[in-house]
């Protein structure tokens, strides 16, 4: 079903693979411990081989969000998550760069809409890396792996996000480039945008019911009709 733009009157964003460019480091990575078999393969591109595996490693560390959840463990995933990100924000090299165009994208969606994050991670990683872009006075709502009880792909965060800014779940729009963005915002009753800058696929993406698929977040404010 195509993206209704009359419907959205917010718009809720995934982190990893949406605002930041988590996956291009770790592609790059593997390409160089990739490089030396390059001469075995009939298949030259080692880079496309790279983002494939790292591409595929993404339901795993989904699932074990998931699993975490259904344990009963996420607190104590969520508070493991934290302190890695304060550990993180010590080093700012380590800190992953905003996937291009972004910062344009939001100013100008922050104009006609109010802006959610969403997003399973832990609070004190999230908080950083928008403190660091200077993107925190743009979101309304901040929504990390421990707000809820469960975390995407439950419905949970989307639900939370949509009751703090007073709107029904219908009205609020989930952007993110995995099918755990996607499914989070189909149970919870809002339309969904899948991107391609992260770790989804088209074809997954889709299969997982996106209204809208982008190759990049910094599309989404023309497809808003926002110029």
């Amino acid at each position: 079903m195509p993206l209704d733009v009359s419907l959205v009157r917010a718009v809720c964003f995934d982190v990893d693979g949406t605002l930041r460019d988590t996956d291009d480091q770790w592609v790059e990575r593997l390409t160089q411990l990739l490089r030396p078999m390059a001469a075995l393969s009939k298949r030259r591109d080692v880079r496309l081989l790279a983002r494939k595996i790292v591409m595929g490693l993404e339901d795993p560390g989904n699932l074990a969000y998931h699993l975490a959840d259904r344990l009963g463990i996420d607190n104590l995933a969520a508070t493991a998550s934290n302190r890695l990100g304060k550990r993180r924000s010590r080093f700012p090299g380590k800190i992953h760069p905003m996937i291009p165009g972004v910062q344009e994208a939001l100013n100008k969606l922050r104009q006609r809409y109010p802006l959610a994050i969403v997003s399973a991670r832990g609070e004190s990683e999230t908080r950083s890396f928008l403190d660091t872009y200077q993107l925190t006075p743009l979101f309304q709502i901040i929504v990390a792996g421990q707000t809820c009880r469960h975390t995407k792909p439950y419905p949970d965060p989307v639900l939370w996000a949509a009751q703090q800014l007073d709107l029904p779940p219908s009205a609020c729009l989930m952007v993110g480039d995995t099918t755990v963005d996607i499914r989070a915002g189909k149970a919870a009753g809002a339309q969904t945008v899948g991107v391609l800058c992260g770790f989804g696929e088209e074809i997954e993406l889709r299969r997982a019911g996106a209204d809208l698929i982008l190759d990049s977040t910094s599309e989404l404010p023309a497809h808003l009709n926002l110029t």
